[in-house]
């Protein structure tokens, strides 16, 4: 799950925006650095980064990738996921829009973030002033984000090939998401992830 996967499954859970968001940036054991909600969050997000990378769609999904690019397939998968959620966002969520959903997440994280690593901030600047979340919906956005991510990080070099794997894969990769996503939401909703 990538930034806005975890943000709605949050949501969804009454957890931590923060906390979710946060979780990326910490590590260790976070108790004693930020309040008992956040902490939770934190929690919540390592646990679903877990689930999800055990679900059998996700392994399913990986093998859809070129045997070059298979080893960022997680990685890449993360933000393919966040695709289909935004473009999907109106059926998925339809008691509020995506840019609503996104003012109100980025409203209320907004009030922790001065208690954050600098680079958290740094994110959610570019997180919400270029709109991010939002644009995730326009597939052909996804070329710009992994070669972005590739750039960044040497090592994962590959992640600028995957975006021709998720063209290749889209009907196969929607199908996955639509299979998993759905339980994720129910779990969140019943306070299980």
């Amino acid at each position: 799950m990538n930034f806005l996967a975890h943000l709605h499954l949050a949501e969804l859970a009454s957890s931590s925006l923060t906390g979710n968001l946060l979780a990326d940036f910490v590590r260790g054991d976070p108790a004693g650095r930020w309040s008992a909600p956040i902490v939770a969050g934190i929690h919540m997000h390592r646990r679903l980064d877990s689930l999800s990378d055990h679900l059998s769609e996700v392994r399913e999904a990986k093998q859809l990738f070129t045997p070059a690019t298979r080893r960022v397939a997680p990685i890449a998968l993360d933000v393919i996921w966040d695709h289909f959620l935004a473009r999907d966002w109106a059926s998925l969520h339809p008691a509020q829009s995506l840019p609503a959903f996104c003012a109100m997440a980025e409203h209320t994280i907004a009030r922790d973030l001065p208690d954050t690593p600098d680079n958290f901030q740094h994110l959610n600047r570019l997180i919400w002033q270029q709109r991010w979340l939002e644009r995730y919906a326009e597939a052909e956005n996804l070329e710009n984000v992994l070669r972005q991510m590739a750039q960044r990080r040497p090592r994962l070099a590959m992640l600028a090939d995957c975006y021709h794997d998720f063209v290749a894969n889209y009907d196969a990769l929607e199908h996955l998401f639509s299979r998993f996503y759905p339980q994720l939401m129910a779990q969140a909703k019943e306070k299980q992830l």
